[in-house]
């Protein structure tokens, strides 16, 4: 008995112990299975769209939106994958805003003054008449507190902004007049977005916004009389010049017109933060690669326009610039008094520039002007 109840009990232990290593067995396969399985949750892909103002693949700013989103694709292994739709191929330019706050699109690519019937204060974010120019915009975004205004004024729309391109000056516009002094702009049409389309009509014209799509054809039509679009790049690449006589610099209404990524919060917070980041990091090459292209190519369509096209070009006269910057300060103090993000943009925005204009005045102004009395002497 004794003998048979120890075999029975060796029995049972030994059973016992190959029940354990299966179990354990089976815990290690399912252990094995989840790592492998960890890897594939992560792989999750997103497939956005992204809506324009812009025409597809337009010259630098159309092309920009699509060199995100093949530059995002690259980065994330084809997880987030972006479709772009230029301006009308999804939504319509003028409410690109509105269709990535509603979820219609994850993305957007704009200017902020597009929207000031919603947000006053993103004519701020875009550019201000006699203001700063792209490097001091940029200075202000990353290093002066704008980024943070930027996105607190965007909030309530559920959208968030980045810093998505820059134009750098832009040029004064297309006339089929002579501009001699401030009241040869009383009664003009002129399409204008933003605050200088504001000050405009302090100064007794009719502002019009116009998408870029709609410009050609509103001028030739008689619809507006004049117009603004970008530079000799872009302005070059719509044949503006077929239709407009005179080509009138500086762009005193937009010093250094920043374009804007817009992402829709929910969407963005879905995302693993990694592609948070790569978002991130895209937005802010396309910000900086956009201004270095319209800096190598304005020159080129300028001369173009100028010596093969034969269209005059034009500098306003001093009194009509000093007359503007005088109707634009106070044009952009009313803003600020009429809504209170617009106040807290402007406060911060004026803070900055009377911070980095007297360094700019010794440094980039100071060189360019010797820069230019060597060449002239030589």
């Amino acid at each position: 008995m004794k003998r048979r109840n120890l075999l029975a009990a060796v029995v049972a232990g030994a059973l016992g112990l190959g029940l354990a290593g299966c179990s354990q067995e089976e815990s290690g396969s399912s252990a094995s299975n989840d790592q492998a399985a960890a890897p594939a949750a992560e792989k999750q892909t997103y497939k956005w769209k992204m809506v324009t103002t812009w025409p597809k693949n337009f010259p630098g700013l159309g092309t920009a939106p699509e060199h995100f989103a093949d530059r995002v694709r690259e980065m994330t292994d084809g997880q987030l994958d972006i479709t772009v739709y230029g301006a009308g191929d999804l939504v319509p330019a003028l409410e690109v805003f509105s269709a990535v706050s509603q979820g219609t699109a994850e993305m957007g690519h704009g200017a902020g003054y597009y929207w000031k019937g919603k947000i006053p204060a993103a004519q701020f974010f875009s550019t201000v008449p006699f203001g700063l120019t792209a490097q001091e915009y940029n200075g202000w975004m990353f290093h002066g507190g704008g980024l943070e205004l930027y996105r607190e004024a965007y909030k309530p729309f559920g959208v968030i902004p980045w810093p998505g391109g820059n134009t750098g000056v832009q040029m004064g516009g297309w006339f089929n007049k002579e501009i001699n002094s401030v009241d040869d702009l009383k009664g003009l049409k002129m399409r204008i977005p933003g605050i200088g389309g504001d000050v405009l009509e302090k100064a007794g014209g009719t502002p019009v916004n116009l998408p870029g799509g709609e410009i050609f054809t509103a001028l030739q039509t008689g619809t507006i009389d004049a117009t603004e679009w970008v530079g000799p790049y872009n302005d070059l690449a719509f044949g503006l010049h077929q239709i407009a006589e005179y080509y009138y610099y500086p762009g005193w209404h937009e010093p250094g017109t920043a374009l804007e990524l817009i992402v829709n919060a929910d969407a963005y917070n879905k995302l693993p933060k990694n592609l948070q980041v790569i978002i991130d990091v895209a937005a802010r090459e396309m910000n900086a690669d956009m201004l270095a292209e319209y800096t190598a190519q304005n020159n080129q369509a300028l001369k173009e326009l100028v010596e093969e096209k034969g269209v005059k070009l034009r500098r306003f006269p001093d009194d009509v610039l000093n007359r503007l910057r005088e109707m634009s300060a106070e044009t952009v103090k009313e803003l600020a008094e009429k809504d209170e993000m617009a106040r807290k943009a402007y406060e911060s925005y004026k803070a900055f520039r009377d911070k980095v204009v007297p360094y700019t005045d010794i440094s980039e102004r100071t060189y360019l002007n010797i820069r230019e009395g060597d060449k002239n002497e030589g």
